[in-house]
């Protein structure tokens, strides 16, 4: 009793207040965005390795066995390390996403809500119309992460946002119809451009490069990405490493004027619930 006494006086005792309720809330912040961010990547995986490394370390600690704790513990620095090299571009991506968010907040939005408007409005027809032909698209629009290395990929366009020019540049003959077109601005950036492909594992196999490109680059920046289906007509959005399917004109708009936090539509679709 006096040790368990002695213990709870010690822990107790060297707590400073409100410094130390801080300290532990920052640090639980801390822990749920890593385990948010490693969740649904390849990472998951790895990170379990580590746990399991740090566990056996400590049960050889309890043990005292001195040779084989040096051997584990020197393994696990290097996996760290290695784990860095390994999923550097996740870890930037995850950086980008932190760094860009608040400053686009601050600086706000530059574009008109009746080019938005326009915008989003000559997207859903022109997939739709693409849909109904049976051609495939790949529209990425920019959000708060800037996707100048994707834009280099391709050929420079800087065009308005057209139904005629989106059908043009997809038509299955034209030389950019393979690629992605990057919407920038409200207005269309670059045609042709090169997406990473997307590494999860649990992708439907019947999902082809298209959709996995789209998946991909959702995983690597903030981006909306839709995809029309050469194959089935369907339309598709790729959202943060997530792909819903199955749009028409009208679902199609509302979650883009959502996703591109146009308030008139967001209001009106969340009154609806």
């Amino acid at each position: 009793m006096n040790s368990f006494a002695d213990t709870f006086k010690y822990v107790f005792g060297q707590f400073r207040g409100f410094a130390d309720i801080l300290d532990i809330i920052l640090v639980a912040v801390l822990i749920f965005f890593v385990i948010n961010f490693i969740r649904s990547r390849r990472a998951s995986r790895v990170a379990v390795g580590i746990l399991l490394v740090i566990a056996v370390i400590f049960i050889f600690s309890l043990f005292d066995l001195r040779a084989i704790n040096f051997l584990f513990s020197n393994i696990l620095q290097v996996g760290i390390i290695a784990l860095i090299i390994i999923f550097q571009p996740e870890i930037r991506s995850a950086f980008e996403k932190i760094g860009s968010a608040p400053l686009s907040k601050f600086l706000g939005d530059q574009s008109s809500q009746a080019s938005k408007h326009e915008m989003i409005s000559n997207i859903c027809s022109a997939a739709c119309e693409l849909s109904q032909e049976y051609t495939g698209a790949l529209i990425v629009i920019e959000r708060s992460t800037q996707l100048g290395d994707i834009i280099r990929t391709g050929t420079l366009i800087n065009a308005d946002v057209e139904v005629a020019l989106i059908k043009n540049i997809f038509y299955n003959k034209a030389p950019l119809h393979d690629g992605a077109m990057i919407i920038k601005s409200d207005r269309i950036c670059a045609a042709g451009c090169i997406l990473p492909l997307s590494t999860k594992d649990d992708i439907i196999k019947d999902l082809g490069t298209r959709h996995r490109s789209a998946i991909g680059m959702s995983e690597n920046s903030d981006a909306v990405v839709i995809v029309v289906s050469e194959e089935t007509g369907t339309i598709s959005i790729a959202v943060d490493g997530q792909l819903k399917r199955n749009y028409d004109y009208n679902t199609l708009r509302n979650e883009l004027s959502y996703l591109l936090r146009d308030n008139a539509d967001k209001k009106s679709k969340n009154g609806r619930g």
